[in-house]
Order: C-alpha cells, then sequence, then structure tokens
C-alpha cells in the first residue's frame, strides 16, 4: 500500500445508502479510499452497489475495496477485499482476488500476528474508541494501538470511534491509516472531510 497524500490514509466506510450522488460527493470532497461494508443486503444487491461504487471510484482515481465478499471483489474488479475473522481465510481468498489488496480485522495481537503469517497487505486493528456504528466489542484504546503498531511491520489502519481531532494521536502511534464510518457519513462531506485531510 502507498500513499500519494494524506487522502489515501483515510478510508471511509459506506453502506452506500446514500446512493450514488451522496459518494459522489464525498469523492469530489477528496476521499480517495472507499471501503464498501453492507452487512444487510442480499449478495445481490452487494455486487451491484459494488459495481456502482467501482465505476464512481473508477472516474475519481479512488481505491476500493469491498468487504467480506472475495468472490464480489474480484467480479467487479476492485482493487481489494476487506475480511472479517468469520470471513474466508486470507489463503482460500487469495486464490480468488489474485494480488489484489487483502485486509483484515484484528482485535488483538493474536490476531494480528495469525494475519501478518497469513499474508495479509494490512490489517485493520479496534475498535480503538467506543462506537455505535456496529456491534464491535470492548474498545482496545491507545496503549493496544501502540503495541499492535511496534510489533508490526505491515499498515495497520486503526478504526472505532475515530473524530478528526483524535487523528494526531493516532498517526503519532504509528498507525499507517484510518477508517472513518460516521463521523464523516453524518456530516456536510466538504467539510467533514476537510476537517479529516486537515487533522491527517
Amino acid at each position: 500500500m502507498k500513499a500519494r497524500n494524506a487522502s489515501d490514509r483515510l478510508c471511509f466506510l459506506t453502506d452506500f445508502s446514500g446512493g450514488e450522488e451522496r459518494l459522489r460527493s464525498f469523492l469530489s470532497a477528496g476521499i480517495s479510499w472507499v471501503q464498501y461494508r453492507d452487512k444487510n443486503s442480499c449478495r445481490r444487491v452487494i455486487y451491484e452497489r459494488a459495481l456502482k461504487i467501482r465505476a464512481l471510484t473508477y472516474e475519481f482515481d479512488a481505491v476500493f475495496i469491498v468487504n467480506d465478499h472475495a468472490d464480489i471483489a474480484a467480479a467487479v474488479d476492485a482493487d481489494g477485499v476487506h475480511l472479517g475473522q468469520e470471513d474466508l481465510p486470507i489463503d482460500a481468498a487469495r486464490k480468488i482476488v489474485g494480488q489484489r489488496v487483502i485486509g483484515i480485522s484484528t482485535h488483538s495481537v493474536s490476531e494480528a500476528s495469525m494475519a501478518v503469517a497469513a499474508g495479509a497487505d494490512y490489517i485493520g486493528f479496534g475498535p480503538i474508541f467506543p462506537t455505535t456504528t456496529k456491534d464491535a466489542g470492548t474498545p482496545k484504546g491507545m496503549e493496544a494501538l501502540r503495541q499492535i503498531c511496534q510489533q508490526f511491520s505491515i499498515p495497520v489502519v486503526a478504526i472505532g470511534g475515530i473524530t478528526a481531532d483524535r487523528c494526531p494521536e493516532l498517526m503519532a502511534a504509528g498507525v499507517w491509516g484510518i477508517a472513518v464510518a460516521s463521523a464523516l457519513s453524518g456530516g456536510d462531506p466538504e467539510h467533514t472531510v476537510s476537517c479529516f485531510l486537515r487533522a491527517l
């Protein structure tokens, strides 16, 4: 994973509930990494929405990652897939997505260690702070995040309850990037994106 600028380190987590025009507004505001996370729709709907997101991210030269579904990521020519602990193992997903990026959510040193050993391209770690976006478990806190960043050499992406004012502390801890859902999607795209990019 290579970062051209600060925007490449800001991952916008979206369920595409606002549709194409809403996502376009975030891309226009400077988002260059979109991760489509949809826990409620059927796979056909996820595929169809992923096609639309792929078209938009191509238009804006943005990275596109599909959550959970390696086959859908490959089918829509996404840049990669992000796996949870209950999804396909990394080696199995690799057979489907080839050289595309594979990230995986981790919640402990042991899970991070297994992800690195299995060949993950990056690890998501969290939740760092309390979050209402999904049932993500007990917040891990900054000390656990520092330990993960110090112990592993692959990129670490922090997730969970992240606001713009917390970005400097997170970057100082050694994270490669941050993943944000509600703190971005709930506001005006131009304002919220600019706040995060300034903080990064």
